[in-house]
C-alpha cells in the first residue's frame, strides 16, 4: 500500500457519512425542541397559578371577610345593611354614640376616597339629617371646626366591598329620589322609612 492509499483510507474512516450527520441535526433539534417545550409548559404552569391566583384573590375581596372596626362582615350586603337600618334607626339631629361614631369613622377612614379630606382637622359627632337637596336620610359629620359635611355609606361600603350591580349607586338616582320625595318634607326625619327598599338611600354625592 502506497503512502497515498494510506492517506485517503484514513480520511474515509474519519469523515462521516451523510446520514450520520443528519441523525446528529435531529437529536440536536429534538434536545432543543424538547428544552422549548418544557420551558413552554412551565411558563403555561406559572401562568396558570397566576392567574388563578388573582381571580382567588378578586373573589376573596369581593365576598369578605372584612373587619370594619368593632365588627366582621361578611359581605358586602351584610355591611350595607348595617348602615342602612343605622340610617334608619337613628333619630335625625342626634349625636350618634361613640360605639357607632368608632364605626361611622372607619367607615370613612377605609370606604371613602378623599378620607383625609372629608375628615378634616377632625370629626366631633356624627349625625343624621334629612338632605337638603335628595329629600332622603343621610349620614352628616360635624368636624371640631364646627363646618359640616355629608357622605354616602353605600360609595363607602362599596368602595371597600363591592356591591351586588343592582345595589350600586346610579348617577340619576339622587335626582329621582329628590323629585319623589318632595310631598312627603312635613314629615321630618321619619318620612325616610316610607322607602325600605336598598336602591333608596344614601343620597349623598360624596
Amino acid at each position: 500500500m502506497t503512502m497515498a492509499e494510506a492517506t485517503a483510507s484514513e480520511l474515509e474512516i474519519v469523515e462521516p457519512t451523510t446520514t450520520d450527520a443528519a441523525a446528529a441535526d435531529v437529536a440536536v433539534d429534538g434536545v432543543e425542541s424538547n428544552l422549548k417545550r418544557t420551558r413552554e409548559d412551565s411558563d403555561d404552569e406559572e401562568d396558570g397559578v397566576s392567574k388563578k391566583q388573582k381571580v382567588d384573590a378578586e373573589e376573596k375581596k369581593a365576598s369578605g371577610p372584612v373587619k370594619l372596626g368593632f365588627k366582621s362582615f361578611a359581605s358586602s350586603v351584610e355591611m350595607f345593611d348595617y348602615f342602612y337600618n343605622l340610617l334608619h334607626a337613628w333619630p335625625a339631629y342626634l349625636n350618634l354614640n361613640q360605639y357607632e361614631h368608632m364605626m361611622l369613622l372607619e367607615l370613612l377612614k377605609n370606604g371613602h376616597t378623599e378620607p383625609d379630606t372629608k375628615i378634616g382637622g377632625g370629626i366631633r359627632v356624627f349625625q343624621v339629617r334629612k338632605h337638603p337637596m335628595w329629600k332622603s336620610r343621610c349620614f352628616f359629620l360635624v368636624r371640631d371646626d364646627e363646618s359640616v359635611d355629608d357622605f354616602s355609606f353605600r360609595k363607602c361600603v362599596d368602595h371597600i366591598l363591592p356591591l351586588p350591580q343592582e345595589m350600586q349607586v346610579r348617577p340619576d338616582a339622587n335626582r329621582a329620589l329628590g323629585g319623589a320625595k318632595k310631598h312627603h318634607r312635613g314629615k321630618g326625619g321619619g318620612g325616610g322609612r316610607g322607602g325600605h327598599g336598598h336602591g333608596k338611600n344614601g343620597g349623598s354625592k360624596h
